[in-house]
């Protein structure tokens, strides 16, 4: 029996975007978004919002698009695959665990917005240093 594991979000990034380069160069990039939904609560009698903060990174081209368009609060639609991260606690040394998306396509739902604008070491440390269409998941 094959599985399938899909995940679409669409929400509001919770900070600014972060781009990083993987020792071959590719562009990367860990943000968070915020989930929403209302539902009337017959034990409060009110109306209810539940918020749900989820991990995504992203990878590539989509990555350098989200860094130059995207900052905290605008909205996007991600689409990607759930992925579990496990580690072990520095402090404590417990195992730790977590959920996060990967992000394989990117939808800009908060209308058309201004390219943000980079320092100068920003601009010099975002710079490509490879072609970076070809990252693989």
């Amino acid at each position: 029996m094959a599985s399938f594991n899909q995940v679409i979000l669409l929400g509001n990034l919770t900070r600014d975007i972060e781009l990083r380069r993987t020792p071959g160069g590719s562009a990367v990039c860990e943000v968070g978004i915020a989930t929403n939904r209302k539902y009337y609560s017959k034990a409060k009698d009110e109306q209810v919002e539940d918020v749900c903060f989820i991990d995504c990174t992203l990878f590539g081209k989509t990555a350098e698009v989200a860094n130059e368009y995207l900052h905290k609060g605008s909205q996007v639609q991600f689409i990607g695959r759930l992925q579990l991260d496990t580690w072990q606690d520095k402090e404590t040394g417990a195992n730790r665990s977590k959920h996060k998306v990967v992000v394989s396509e990117m939808v800009m739902t908060g209308g058309r917005g201004e390219p943000k604008q980079q320092t100068p070491a920003e601009e010099f440390y975002n710079t490509p240093a490879v072609d970076t269409d070809d990252v693989p998941f």
